[in-house]
């Protein structure tokens, strides 16, 4: 039998569309179980002020749908510090918090670790990130609805490339991933992805102008702002200097974090929720849960973060040979 009678849940990072599908699912699974829910405002910072709300089955009715988080979300970098992390620890168990449930990316992750690890406190992690880069899952909360929501933006913008017969560079989210550049290049039908994990040479893009028929005059080039060429500006403006072919750029930004989840997100997060509830009670702690092949998975969450998820490389050949 689990000794755990009440569990904190918490949302940290960047935000991801599906997240308040995994609150609802948290909350209302722990109920099932008869524990007590406590939600912690603004991530890691509410931790630390004590700032915390009860949760029960209405607190989370009709949020599946909404984008963002209804328990707001921070970067508290302090938090890396054990005496902040002490203030945090008495502040959870002076509310009488007996696990925690943490949502969110890659530095979510390393947090939940060294707090738990420090404590030897019972912490769960959920996979919330569009960028898609943990490892132990196949696809995190939230990257599904980003390649969707920039997909519909670049076809808008694939009609202006058209009507004009110009190159437009879109730069997508992706700091140190092109998980969202490869999926909405290879759906958007690019002629060229720029992505961190793959050699992106101003040769390679010079290549694909020298390869147009004559009757191909737009094209586009789906750039991750992580890629090593420094951005779709500074990889444009490079082409232009060896071609003269004038440019466009879009910047899609933080409309890829906004919008309503899609099925598949609001579909994940639902189960991610309930297996973190379900580890906890079979005694897991210290892990990400996720999902790999269709089964549940718990990876320790430093391997979560630190380990390098390899993109599909058949994907990106795939979207250089579609795009000739």
């Amino acid at each position: 039998m689990s000794e755990i009678k009440t569990i904190g849940i918490l949302t940290a990072g960047g935000d991801a569309p599906g997240m308040n599908a995994c609150i609802r699912s948290v909350t209302r699974v722990a109920r099932h179980h008869d524990l007590r829910v406590i939600g912690v405002n603004h991530g890691f910072t509410g931790l630390i002020e004590g700032n915390f709300t009860d949760l029960i089955r209405s607190s989370v009715s009709n949020i599946i749908q909404r984008g963002g988080t209804i328990l707001k979300s921070a970067r508290t970098p302090e938090f890396e510090t054990p005496e902040v992390r002490e203030k945090a620890y008495e502040a959870v168990r002076g509310a009488g918090m007996d696990a925690l449930v943490v949502i969110g990316g890659d530095g979510t992750s390393r947090a939940g670790a060294a707090f738990g690890d420090q404590f030897d406190f019972p912490v769960i992690g959920c996979p919330g990130t569009i960028d898609n880069d943990l490892w132990g899952t196949d696809f995190t909360i939230g990257f599904d609805t980003a390649i969707n929501t920039a997909l519909e933006s670049i076809d808008k913008i694939r009609d202006t490339a058209d009507a004009f017969e110009r190159t437009f560079y879109i730069e997508v989210m992706g700091r140190t991933s092109g998980f969202i550049a490869l999926d909405v290049g290879l759906s958007c039908g690019a002629e060229y992805i720029a992505i961190p994990e793959s050699t992106t040479t101003i040769e390679s893009v010079l290549q694909i102008f020298k390869n147009q028929r004559s009757t191909k005059r737009s094209n586009m080039i789906v750039v991750a702002e992580g890629d090593e060429t420094g951005g779709a500006f500074k990889l444009a403006e490079s082409v232009k200097e060896q071609t003269g072919v004038d440019y466009r750029v879009t910047i899609l930004g933080h409309v890829q974090r906004g919008g309503s989840p899609t099925a598949r997100d609001r579909i994940l997060a639902s189960k991610l929720g309930a297996a973190a509830i379900e580890g906890l009670l079979a005694g897991k702690r210290g892990v990400m849960v996720g999902e790999e092949r269709g089964e549940f998975t718990y990876t320790p969450f430093l391997e979560a973060s630190n380990r390098k998820k390899p993109i599909d490389a058949y994907m990106l050949e795939l979207s250089s040979i579609l795009a000739q």
